[in-house]
């Protein structure tokens, strides 16, 4: 079982096959956050129940299909989907593919395949994820500072777990260099040890 569930959206437009869906996610530990049967009502779903992820077929009833939603997806709310669909022809999955889904379940389908789209997915969002929060633009505007691209090499290097002899080659400077610049950090972002330094990027996204 899994200690925090995570939320799943169901965007299904087969009531039978969506229910099937749903205990199966229930079996799996997850908390399913509802079933939407129309593209058309999905994006308000998306934004009032705040999935974790979203299971979402591809051919599904209203003017947006599940490639439309997929794109919207991406765009604006940054969440993990995985295809699950009945078609796997070359047309469709060039579409799909452009979307670039976290996975693509076949019908039939069966809990171990739902399990480890899953566990995929959540894993590839997180590291995706974790990438972005590292870029020099998102330290910049989230906490208001501009950093040298020294000064951002030696904090990444450091937030990535670097010794201080490896951040020094990274960075091509002495490991004495990466300590003055580790003093720097420490003021810029108000910390007083390398591990808070860390954390306050690891904890506090």
């Amino acid at each position: 079982m899994i200690e925090d569930k995570k939320r799943i959206l169901i965007i299904e437009d087969e009531i039978l096959i969506a229910e099937e869906i749903s205990s199966t996610l229930i079996l799996l530990g997850y908390s399913v956050e509802g079933i939407i049967m129309n593209g058309d009502r999905a994006l308000d779903a998306i934004m009032n129940l705040s999935p974790d992820l979203i299971l979402l077929d591809i051919h599904i009833k209203g003017s947006l299909s599940g490639i439309d939603l997929a794109h919207i997806i991406r765009k604006k709310h940054a969440l993990p989907f995985v295809f699950l669909t009945a078609y796997s022809d070359k047309d469709t999955l060039e579409k799909a593919k452009k979307t670039m889904p976290y996975g693509y379940i076949l019908k039939p389908f069966n809990e171990t395949t739902i399990k480890v789209n899953l566990e995929m997915a959540f894993f590839k969002h997180s590291a995706e994820r974790q990438r972005n929060l590292l870029t020099k633009n998102y330290i910049e505007k989230k906490y208001q500072t501009n950093l040298s691209e020294r000064e951002y090499g030696v904090l990444e290097a450091f937030i990535r777990g670097f010794t201080y002899k490896k951040t020094a080659d990274k960075n091509c400077i002495s490991v004495n260099t990466v300590k003055s610049y580790q003093k720097r950090l420490y003021q810029i972002f108000e910390v007083d040890s390398k591990a808070a330094l860390m954390q306050k990027f690891l904890n506090n996204p």
